[in-house]
């Protein structure tokens, strides 16, 4: 579920989400979002466009994921496949 959809200073435009358990994830630096707190995504539905916005130097998605707002190293909550994913998109 979305907990937070707006800026997040640093993290610029930034959306939030609650999978359960005490795990999140962040999603920053967007242009655009295309979600709403409070809704419930699905996976490969589009929650957001590739920005600059907060402190970056360039386009890019900030990805994070925290344990009980822990930050901790996301490679092994990843099982993204180019063919799951429907597509990357970048844009505004």
């Amino acid at each position: 579920m979305v907990l937070f959809a707006d800026f997040m200073g640093g993290y610029g435009r930034a959306i939030v989400m609650d999978h359960g358990h005490g795990i999140t994830t962040r999603y920053g630096h967007l242009a655009n979002f295309a979600v709403a707190i409070g809704q419930y995504i699905h996976r490969g539905d589009t929650i957001g466009y590739v920005g600059l916005s907060g402190r970056s130097t360039g386009p890019h998605l900030h990805y994070e994921v925290r344990i009980n707002d822990t930050p901790v190293n996301p490679h092994k909550y990843l099982r993204l496949t180019f063919a799951h994913s429907g597509g990357f998109a970048a844009g505004s």
